[in-house]
């Protein structure tokens, strides 16, 4: 099992309010009392191999804590809002929390090498499509120093995720409820980045539309695939290079969970993503490029 931790009013931005009637529906009956430049062709992707340790064992007493507090929550939830089909608690410790944690070594490695000396102070990561908060919750945990916008369309989740950054006191998260297709448009939110994470969002071509147009130049977007996305990143190289990027390497991670071997997909972003992109909402993921 793996785990990790981090750092009392956060920033809470929704483009649609919803009301106190909605919030009140949505909480949870049990009670609290709980454990807590210019355009580059795509280059030969290289394949790294980043072995995780137990990632949940490095974080400090407070960081676990936040994560106990977090899962506590979920599964709370989860009971009324379907936030995940997992409903063991050692079960989303060791698939949903394993995995995000395992992209850390990935965005990490990949700044410092591309983008900058250092990726440890005031990192601007988006994590686009977060439904219950994977993985960008989780890496607000473990990284502190990094601001992260939670990005989700759905009002019921971010009802959940408002209350899960208070109950975790999170300083550096910001919650925006919108579509990434319409933010993407949004002079606040385009090309403000320096990374972009997806999780168990969409295929990589409907991805590279959503969540490019979001990176600025300069900047990574990463997203977290199965054990052989071979095929998938080979069929979604044009709609990267569209968006302004290209595909740096696939980070081949070791989980510890019984899920098997993760695979972190990087991109690099070169030039700034054609103003047409993306397009109106739906069309990505209708029609992907």
């Amino acid at each position: 099992m793996l785990t990790w931790r981090c750092g009392v009013s956060v920033p809470i931005v929704f483009h649609l309010p919803f009301s106190a009637r909605t919030l009140i529906k949505h909480l949870p009956s049990s009670n609290q009392n709980t454990f807590c430049p210019h355009r580059t062709r795509a280059k030969t992707l290289t394949t790294t191999r980043i072995v995780n340790s137990s990632h949940f064992e490095t974080l400090n007493t407070r960081q676990q804590e936040q994560i106990h507090l977090y899962v506590d929550a979920l599964l709370q939830w989860n009971r009324k809002m379907n936030l995940t089909a997992v409903k063991d608690v050692n079960e989303v410790m060791e698939r949903h929390i394993d995995d995000s944690l395992a992209i850390i070594p990935p965005i990490k490695n990949s700044y410092t090498s591309h983008c900058d000396s250092s990726c440890n102070s005031n990192l601007k990561l988006v994590d686009v499509g977060t439904g219950a908060g994977l993985p960008g919750l989780v890496l607000a945990i473990a990284c502190p120093d990094w601001k992260v916008t939670l990005l989700e369309s759905m009002n019921k989740r971010c009802v959940f995720l408002e209350h899960a950054v208070s109950l975790t006191q999170l300083l550096n998260v910001q919650i925006v409820r919108g579509r990434a297709e319409t933010l993407g448009k949004d002079v606040s939110f385009r090309e403000q980045y320096d990374v972009a994470v997806a999780r168990a969002v969409a295929e990589m071509r409907i991805l590279a539309e959503y969540c490019l147009p979001l990176v600025r130049v300069g900047g990574l977007f990463i997203a977290a695939k199965g054990h052989d996305p071979q095929e998938e990143v080979k069929n979604s190289e044009r709609a990267v290079q569209l968006m302004g990027a290209s595909l740096l390497q696939l980070c081949s991670v070791e989980s510890q969970s019984p899920f098997g071997q993760r695979t972190a997909v990087v991109c690099l972003k070169s030039r700034r993503t054609p103003k047409k992109y993306p397009r109106d909402p739906g069309t990505p993921a209708k029609v992907p490029l």
